[in-house]
């Protein structure tokens, strides 16, 4: 597939740039060309995005080569990833760590320092041995997994911890500050306030950056695909219907037909809906979970993904446009919000309305009440439903009551995996001097991954600036 750039930033004297990325969603104006000796700004290693990707490198840097000069930017006005998006952190292999990028006991070692700078406290479970016997009897695995979890008000509490401890560090860091491209001749990052030089650079802009990604390696002329994306659907239900989440936080089930559960939340749990913008400019929501800490009353509630991963070989497609394509889809549907629909009307084949949310059966407000009462298979292609409805079955085999009349189905729930870069070394170096890193570059799927790659980038900038190859001057 033959993939245009559209987030160059031309070697010509600078008119201005646009970036689709969710972080820069706005025009801005760049600076005019300077001679890179002229350059006011200059780090030894400029970090794009704050979240574990990002920190990861930091920390690692700044324990290794504490002179150096590090600049940590982001266009949002906190740290950003999924730190502050119900931090939910896994510290056993494979959970986040793409098997093409990485080796079990390579990434063991990268958990344990991980493990020492978010200083987890692993969740207990009990009695899970009774929902492995019943999955295995139908051909579904339910994989046990280190994991902690600090709820979104304690995940931001973490991040901002983290950001003050770089800058006491010496990092600088500088938020609402927006990169809208990057000058590889001068090696210079150019954002909407001035033009910053690099002795190395790190792009770790998650994966909301998807786009902004993709559209700075179409510039620099990156080879990748981005053939894979995740379709499914958040389900929400009482607790009681759903136990299992009092003995295990956030069970992990694998289906057949490609089919998993991701990211459950109880306790204080809410479904919440993104907003992603397009190539050629058009929003389109996907709904998520979030939870918070413990403190507090929760709402007796638990929600869920069951997710179908879905793969282009031949013809080789973007999964990213065909997401985008999906999402603009169910907005067209709702009337511009996501879709829901109670598993009661779909089990009678009949759409929900908005009456459909009302009376003793229904005995739960959904907590996205914005979304459109409608039928969701219409909007979700065939095949990813009938996976995922096969699955939602077995699951309430495993798990009486996940089926029950009053449990809610919300449409679209889009992941995109990152995209897959050709890259010059183990280092994640795409480019000389340039490396790409966490879910946004495909090196990682979550929290402890991500972190993990920002280390095995800054153990590369070390490198090269060993062999003086690269990295800082």
């Amino acid at each position: 597939m033959v993939k245009k750039p559209l987030h160059a930033v031309p070697e010509e004297p600078l008119r201005g740039t646009r970036s689709s990325s969710p972080l820069s969603k706005t025009r801005m104006p760049c600076m005019l060309e300077r001679e890179a000796g002229d350059m006011a700004d200059r780090f030894d290693c400029v970090v794009i995005g704050t979240g574990p990707a990002g920190l990861g490198a930091a920390f690692t840097l700044t324990e290794k080569r504490p002179g150096m000069s590090i600049l940590l930017v982001d266009s949002s006005g906190t740290s950003t990833g999924g730190l502050c998006n119900d931090c939910k952190m896994n510290f056993t292999w494979p959970i986040g760590f793409p098997v093409d990028c990485w080796e079990e006991g390579e990434a063991a070692r990268y958990l344990e320092a991980v493990a020492g700078h978010l200083q987890p406290r692993i969740l207990p479970k009990h009695n899970i041995g009774v929902y492995e016997r019943r999955a295995e009897k139908l051909g579904v695995r339910l994989i046990e997994i280190r994991q902690s979890h600090l709820g979104t008000d304690g995940g931001v509490t973490l991040a901002r911890k983290l950001i003050s401890d770089l800058r006491e560090r010496g990092v600088e860091v500088s938020l609402k500050e927006t990169v809208t491209g990057v000058r590889e001749r001068d090696a210079v990052a150019v954002t909407d306030r001035r033009e910053i030089g690099y002795g190395s650079l790190v792009v770790a802009p998650g994966r909301k950056g998807f786009g902004f990604m993709r559209d700075l390696m179409d510039s620099l002329g990156v080879p990748y695909i981005d053939n894979i994306v995740d379709i499914g659907l958040r389900v929400e239900t009482r607790e009681a219907n759903y136990p299992i989440v009092r003995d295990y936080y956030d069970p992990k089930f694998l289906f057949p037909e490609k089919v998993r559960t991701f990211c459950t939340n109880s306790g204080r749990a809410f479904v919440v809906k993104e907003k992603y913008t397009t190539r050629a400019g058009r929003d389109y929501f996907s709904v998520n979970g979030h939870s918070f800490s413990q403190r507090g009353d929760g709402n007796g509630l638990v929600n869920f993904a069951l997710l179908k991963t879905v793969r282009f070989t031949a013809p080789l497609a973007s999964g990213h446009e065909f997401a985008e394509m999906l999402g603009q889809q169910a907005m067209l549907m709702g009337g511009g919000q996501p879709l829901m629909q109670r598993v009661g009307d779909f089990r009678l084949g009949k759409r929900s309305k908005t009456e459909s949310f009302t009376g003793d059966l229904y005995d739960f407000e959904p907590t996205l009440g914005s979304c459109t009462p409608g039928d969701i298979s219409l909007a979700m292609p065939a095949k990813v439903l009938r996976a995922i409805w096969k699955s939602m079955k077995a699951l309430d085999t495993i798990i009486p009551g996940v089926l029950h009349p009053s449990t809610v189905m919300y449409y679209p729930e889009i992941k995109l995996y990152g995209n897959k870069p050709r890259f010059l070394d183990s280092h994640f170096q795409a480019r000389p001097g340039i490396y790409l890193a966490g879910d946004g570059a495909g090196t990682s799927r979550g929290i402890t991954a991500a972190w993990a790659s920002g280390i095995r980038v800054a153990e590369g900038i070390i490198a090269g600036s060993k062999r003086g190859d690269g990295g800082f001057s």
